[in-house]
């Protein structure tokens, strides 16, 4: 059964190659050719990448009025993209 293409889900309007994107692709994380998150993702277990995305959404959530107060619009931003992480994993 083909798979059908997923919805782009990512949190703002940004174009996924603008290099000012730090809540969708930040810069810092794509040295080498290779995303970090993909990185991260091969060198865990299906269940253990689900817990570390579910681990970065509490984080997320849980400071985004203190690390920056004027602007945690950014940290909710960042925890959506990885709760769409999460669901592409189901």
């Amino acid at each position: 059964m083909e798979s059908a293409k997923q919805e782009d889900t990512r949190p703002c309007d940004v174009e996924w190659s603008d290099p000012s994107d730090d809540v969708n692709r930040p810069a810092h994380y794509n040295t080498g050719g290779l995303e970090t998150i993909e990185l991260i993702r091969l060198s865990m277990s299906d269940e253990e990448f689900k817990g570390y995305l579910k681990g970065n959404i509490l984080k997320y959530v849980s400071r985004y009025r203190h690390k920056h107060p004027s602007e945690p619009k950014k940290d909710l931003l960042k925890a959506q993209w990885y709760l769409n992480k999460l669901l592409e994993e189901w």
